[in-house]
């Protein structure tokens, strides 16, 4: 098998990576800070923030959280969009040797309660229009520790304060909340002493992320990524892309959010470990907007998903840029579709590559050369020091276009699932690979090509979401007897949420039904489609058969 994976490959695109070569993420950000202390890291809004900066501000940060009794491997929740905030708090629990719980701002309480607990986090740095759904669930879990933060806290005067009033006054987004003992994300800045910041002694085994995820079947749960799984992806990756980018020389377009493991890992760390520049958009559904920001940049590197992109090509002033820059344009999270990677192609110049990853793997298992003329329907090659298989129900390896389970192995592949053996147990196969749940074959050639998902997971917008959660959710309707949920094309999402009902009493509304859920869902997760049926399809067991809901 690795003779056909070295003989398609481009010369030196396979070399295996040395995962010595750091013992911790700590030590990539040394070398950034080090060797790239001038050059702007992250850049939101107007306002930039050098690789000396953010040295600085997150050892203020991560001296802040030992301040208040924090020690190394204590878990710290970070629930906010893309802001110059993220990477400060980020960096300064991963330097204190403390676990990042990544949380997304628009979950509900329900959401949020049930990863807070999960995870036993002590402390959150959160998002201020996000506080009054912690307020609503924090007695509940073991966080003491609160930091609050608005979007414009790191903006430069008056910018920052504008921004903030506007949002909080003008336009109402900040719903009222009152959490004892919260303190703004500025006072943590002031009390936090770098001087005093006491850098934790990290290994490969440490734990740097819990970052959940359904994996490929039922309730959200934490994915530990080690350091060594962390610093081997950004290894494989900068193999993969060496040839294209320059240190200290890239900017990088971050439209997707860094608390998503495409964007923590590709360009949080990846872009930074190369001294580049990340253009940290905070609103990409606001695609005027953000057609504006693309327009003041020379940017050659650009990350997303399908639903973005086709945003994007579909917008009269994109096509106007100038992308003569741009040298890498990467599409993950979720299926790209032809017609929308060729019509990208069209108005850049640049092929727009798929790579192919989860969660568990931190997330980069395949990608497609850089050096591809153009769209080829495939996930791509397998990156370096990792085995791709296609197995069968029983464990057995697959010959070249046979379907099969794609299966991985490799030093991305997670520790396993915080608190839950018996999972973890579940998702390995006795020989070390990682069941993926998605179902595919390998060409001669040794590309991938990804045909079904095994599991009824359903991906809107490169976003897991699990039928089991939104059936939990919409059963609690006291009008509501039975339900079922699947996944069901769509042009802009690639798939949206569709719900099969059997009502309880008659006066049941669909609208009734998608106001209960937007109450407790976050959006991508509330349906779009609602059925209601005089009976499910059921086995002989009493179980509900999506399967022929989907036929």
């Amino acid at each position: 098998m690795e003779k056909v994976w070295t003989d398609h490959y481009e010369a030196g695109v396979r070399r295996e990576i040395n995962i010595n070569e750091y013992k911790s993420i700590t030590e990539i950000l040394d070398h950034s800070f080090a060797n790239f202390s001038e050059k702007v890291s992250f850049h939101n809004m107007g306002t930039d923030l050098t690789y000396g900066e953010l040295k600085e501000k997150s050892y203020k940060f991560g001296q802040y959280l030992q301040s208040l009794g924090l020690e190394k491997g204590d878990r710290v929740a970070l629930m906010m969009p893309n802001i110059l905030q993220y990477p400060v708090a980020l960096f300064g629990i991963l330097q204190a040797g403390m676990i990042a719980v990544n949380v997304n701002p628009l979950y509900t309480s329900r959401e949020l309660e049930h990863q807070l607990k999960d995870s036993g986090a002590k402390a959150i740095i959160i998002f201020e229009n996000s506080a009054h759904n912690l307020e609503a669930i924090i007695k509940k879990t073991e966080v003491k520790h609160v930091v609050v933060t608005a979007v414009g806290d790191l903006l430069k005067f008056p910018k920052s304060m504008i921004v903030n009033f506007v949002l909080k006054h003008v336009k109402k987004m900040v719903p009222a909340w009152n959490i004892q003992g919260a303190v703004s994300f500025k006072e943590a800045l002031s009390k936090g002493n770098s001087s005093n910041f006491e850098k934790a002694t990290l290994t490969h085994d440490d734990i740097a992320f819990l970052q959940y995820t359904g994996g490929t079947t039922g309730v959200s749960k934490g994915a530990m990524l080690t350091h060594k799984n962390i610093i081997a992806n950004v290894l494989q990756a900068k193999e993969w892309i060496k040839n294209a980018i320059v240190d200290g020389q890239e900017i990088v377009i971050t439209p997707l959010p860094l608390y998503h493991i495409f964007s923590l890992t590709a360009n949080c760390l990846v872009f930074s470990s190369v001294g580049a520049t990340n253009i940290l958009i905070t609103n990409p559904r606001d695609i005027k907007g953000f057609v504006k920001e693309l327009g003041k940049w020379k940017f050659s590197a650009f990350t997303g998903v399908n639903t973005l992109f086709n945003a994007l090509i579909n917008n009269k002033e994109f096509k106007k840029l100038d992308f003569s820059h741009l040298k890498v344009t990467l599409g993950g999270g979720m299926a790209v579709q032809k017609v929308v990677a060729q019509k990208w192609q069209e108005i850049t110049k640049k092929p727009l590559i798929e790579a192919y990853g989860l969660t568990e793997t931190s997330p980069a298992a395949c990608i497609n050369p850089m050096t591809l003329d153009g769209f080829n329907g495939f996930i791509g090659l397998p990156i370096s020091s990792t085995h791709i298989q296609i197995k069968d129900d029983a464990g057995a390896d697959l010959a070249h276009d046979e379907v099969g389970e794609i299966c991985i192995k490799g030093p991305q592949v997670m520790k396993g699932y915080w608190q839950r053996p018996k999972e973890t147990a579940d998702i390995m196969t006795t020989d070390g690979f990682l069941r993926t749940g998605d179902i595919g074959f390998m060409t001669k050639e040794g590309y991938f090509k990804i045909v079904d998902r095994k599991k009824d997971m359903i991906l809107v917008s490169g976003f897991n979401v699990f039928p089991n959660e939104v059936e939990e959710v919409v059963v609690q309707h006291d009008m509501v007897l039975e339900c079922a949920a699947i996944g069901v094309p769509d042009e802009k999402s690639g798939e949206v949420v569709k719900v099969f009902v059997v009502k309880k009493d008659d006066g049941l509304t669909k609208d009734d039904l998608k106001a209960f859920c937007k109450k407790n869902l976050t959006g991508y997760k509330v349906p779009k489609h609602f059925e209601f049926r005089d009976d499910l399809p059921k086995s002989n067991v009493g179980k509900i058969l999506r399967k022929d809901l989907r036929a």
